[in-house]
């Protein structure tokens, strides 16, 4: 879970393209650029770190622009995804953001000065889809590997997934949403993650 909470701290760094046109730049460009202006900000507004509306409003405005959370959430939900409707999978994407965006933003609450490097990226031009390796090393811990899995669109590259020392963070979400689905079909998987989210919501409010 510490793993979890410093990767998502970086991703929402990491993805947000701040004073540069981001359909423009290369994968790891993008990454490289970014990460030096997002660590400034936080630096610089202590605010950022202690002010959980002020946290999510960050997130939802650097983060949202730059992942595919469509293809995110089916390939979380998996082949239940097949079955659901248009008004299912709309409501599946909306409480799954929503829950990725409040993690974030708690993970924006524990920076503590931590560092990466971004690997240089071979991206050749009829490539879609490519991988962003990076590491990340925290005061007093064991360096962190990281992949960050994009796919380039009209509107740049974007993130659908992220693996933490080998392990994807869509297929983990995988094995928890189909254990919701077996319970209680889409809609009870639907409902689980609302619930996800008021629960993070009321935390939230709490330390306001």
């Amino acid at each position: 879970m510490k793993k979890l909470i410093v990767v998502l701290l970086w991703f929402a760094w990491l993805t947000s393209a701040v004073g540069v046109v981001a359909q423009d730049l290369a994968p790891d460009v993008l990454v490289r650029r970014t990460t030096d202006e997002i660590v400034d900000q936080i630096r610089k507004d202590k605010a950022l770190t202690t002010n959980a509306g002020k946290l999510l409003d960050l997130v939802d405005a650097k983060v949202l622009p730059h992942f595919n959370f469509t293809r995110m959430t089916m390939l979380a939900v998996g082949r239940p995804w097949r079955e659901a409707t248009p008004t299912q999978r709309e409501q599946l994407v909306h409480e799954f953001r929503t829950l990725l965006v409040r993690t974030y933003s708690t993970a924006l609450e524990q920076y503590s000065n931590q560092t990466i490097e971004v690997k240089p990226t071979a991206v050749k031009p009829g490539d879609t889809d490519v991988t962003v390796r990076t590491q990340i090393s925290q005061p007093g811990g064991q360096p962190i590997a990281m992949d960050y899995r994009m796919e380039r669109t009209q509107q740049g590259w974007k993130v659908f997934d992220v693996s933490i020392e080998g392990v994807s963070i869509v297929t983990t979400y995988r094995s928890s949403f189909g254990s919701e689905v077996s319970r209680g079909g889409i809609d009870g998987l639907i409902r689980s993650l609302a619930a996800q989210n008021a629960r993070l919501a009321q935390r939230s409010g709490e330390k306001k």
